[in-house]
């Protein structure tokens, strides 16, 4: 008993109690399957509640709409988000850890960078062979040439940005094998994607512009204004291509979605689309 003043109190001294020797023995092994499930649960938890987010090039869009349809009937237990944009950004965002599961690229060179910087599951698989129009919301595209772009009353004329769109380095190249580019690129508007540059000529901003065939063959352009179909020996192919990437490596319904661009219901909303399939040329 310890006094202080008018204030008592008791001091008790610490129960020490010595676990029996078995359960000793057993915390290394306990410790290693604690640490193991630390590892895997929250991963485990983590994939089970997220949708398959996939990075898809603009001009894929309205195909791509489509075959979600398709696949989602097949597979309703499934999640699918789909984000649209320049395949040139996708690249970059993939490779600062974007958190993207497929990667479906308006080329091919986009996704090999990915692969080549190890930042993908598997190879590159080919998809489609997409077509350059000449597309006009003001005239009949179906009428014109490249060469009447140097006509005056074309006084905009929109592209993708070469920079950061496969089909607007295709545009380039198409404009520069007709010794158009030096003539009309003070008239030029840039598109951020290839969406972007059919809305710049939509809107008025442009009064024609080189777009892709499946934008124009979505359900709300079929029936307007005809278009010009490029001469595809005036630039480099456009090979198509998609890839995992590597976070994707296990997950079962990235696969699943992979195959499933290779069955035939994906490959006639393609080819309904205007592109061309790699066995096909």
């Amino acid at each position: 008993m310890v006094s202080t003043g008018a204030c008592r109190y008791t001091r008790w001294p610490l129960l020490m109690i010595k676990p029996p020797m078995f359960l000793i023995a057993l915390l290394p092994a306990v410790r290693r399957v604690l640490a193991a499930m630390l590892l895997v649960l929250p991963a485990t938890l983590v994939n089970a509640g997220e949708p398959l987010r996939i990075a898809a090039a603009a001009s894929l869009r309205p195909a791509m709409d489509a075959i979600l349809k398709e696949y989602r009937t097949a597979y309703p237990e499934h999640a699918v988000e789909v984000v649209y944009g320049s395949s040139g950004r996708f690249r970059a965002q993939i490779a600062n850890g974007a958190p993207f599961d497929l990667f479906f690229s308006a080329d091919m060179a986009l996704p090999e960078a990915l692969r080549a910087a190890g930042e993908t599951s598997g190879e590159v698989t080919p998809y489609a062979l997409g077509r350059l129009v000449l597309w006009s919301n003001v005239e009949d595209a179906s009428q014109l040439t490249l060469s009447d772009l140097s006509d005056p009353r074309f006084r905009r004329i929109a592209i993708a940005s070469p920079r950061h769109a496969p089909y607007g380095a295709r545009a380039q190249e198409a404009l520069q094998a007709n010794a158009l580019w030096d003539v009309l690129e003070p008239r030029l508007v840039y598109g951020e994607n290839i969406m972007h540059t059919l809305q710049l000529v939509q809107s008025g901003a442009a009064e024609v512009g080189l777009v892709a065939l499946a934008l124009v063959k979505s359900p709300g352009l079929s029936g307007q204004q005809g278009y010009y179909l490029i001469d595809d020996s005036l630039h480099e192919p456009l090979y198509q291509g998609f890839v995992l990437t590597r976070r994707a490596a296990d997950n079962a319904t990235a696969h699943t979605f992979a195959g499933f661009i290779g069955q035939p219901e994906s490959r006639t909303i393609l080819q309904h689309y205007g592109f061309v399939l790699p066995d096909e040329e």
